[in-house]
């Protein structure tokens, strides 16, 4: 399949080069540490916030750690990216709030997402992941982003949602009211709610994979669709893993981000794993320059948000960054 052939040139996004973030999780204490302060090539953070932190309670909000997050890093010259998490890769973690549950106007909220073994055997539960599709839980939601948009939109680096990819394993397991085109279309809606609540700071979904999508990728294509949609709106596209020259991603969803380039804005994460993968070109372990011009050079990113996992973060990571401004 030739993507570019899908996307047509259009308005294009200016952006000068790739910004360096540190994805510090959910683990939004380490911004204080020194060797993220002092690093002058890395721009930001970027924190996850999940939707219970955010809202305990029906309607009622709670930001104080998002604006203690970006006063420190404001006064010490750095930027804020914050991810909105509705979705868990952990059976005993489920991000949403409790009254989605307590209420049957939310058909309990959220349901379990399934992975499934290396040789596709069967699946297993993995997490759990909002009702995304559902009506109510997403009105729910948007009011959220809404919320926060009022509070955050422009003072902000930039905002992004979790991963489209999704498990909801064979049809006969499809949780209630679930079809691939009614999950396109709430990804759409997610797309349009948070552009409108953040005109003014960078807008990035992770579109990494869209359940009902035959490999390979044709025009027609959930996930082909989903990246024309994003340039329609100018809502930023990327993924939440890095995998240099890895084969699934780069018949998958890397083509589409890098046709982005100067279109609309781009990032991906480096997750936990991603340091231990072997490079196929290579046949040896990755490295963090490869990662670096990977993300810079084929991928085309505007934002690569580079993750703590030891001992990598440390020795290799910071040390490599900093020697970028001289």
């Amino acid at each position: 399949m030739l993507i570019g052939v899908l996307f047509p040139l259009s308005e294009s996004f200016s952006q000068s080069s790739l910004q360096n973030y540190v994805f510090f999780n959910l683990d939004r204490e380490r911004i204080h540490e020194a060797g993220f302060l002092d690093n002058d090539t890395i721009k930001g953070a970027q924190l996850k916030y999940t939707w219970p932190e955010l809202e305990a309670e029906k309607g009622e909000y709670h930001f104080e750690a998002i604006q203690q997050d970006l006063d420190f890093l404001s006064k010490n010259g750095k930027g804020l990216f914050i991810q909105i998490q509705d979705v868990s890769f952990d059976t005993s973690i489920v991000n949403i709030p409790r009254y989605l549950f307590d209420d049957s106007l939310y058909n309990g909220g959220a349901v379990f997402q399934y992975g499934r073994e290396d040789d596709e055997s069967e699946y297993y539960v993995e997490g759990w992941v909002a009702r995304r599709w559902d009506k109510e839980v997403a009105h729910r939601f948007h009011l959220l982003l809404r919320a926060l948009g009022e509070e955050f939109d422009g003072r902000i680096e930039g905002i992004n949602l979790p991963e489209t990819s999704i498990g909801v394993g064979s049809e006969d397991m499809h949780p209630q009211g679930f079809s691939y085109e009614g999950y396109l279309d709430a990804i759409k809606e997610n797309m349009q709610t948070l552009k409108a609540a953040f005109p003014n700071s960078c807008v990035i979904i992770y579109a990494n994979f869209m359940p009902g999508d035959d490999f390979p990728l044709t025009e027609d294509s959930y996930l082909t669709r989903l990246y024309r949609y994003a340039r329609e709106l100018r809502v930023g596209m990327g993924g939440p893993d890095i995998k240099v020259y890895r084969w699934w991603p780069m018949r998958h969803s890397y083509p589409l981000i890098r046709e982005s380039d100067g279109l609309i804005p781009t990032g991906v994460a480096v997750q936990w794993g991603n340091y231990d993968l072997t490079n196929p070109r290579t046949k040896k372990q990755v490295t963090v320059p490869e990662i670096y011009e990977f993300g810079r050079d084929y991928l085309k990113l505007d934002y690569l948000f580079w993750g703590t996992q030891e001992p990598y973060y440390s020795k290799v990571v910071l040390p490599f960054l900093q020697t970028l401004k001289d």
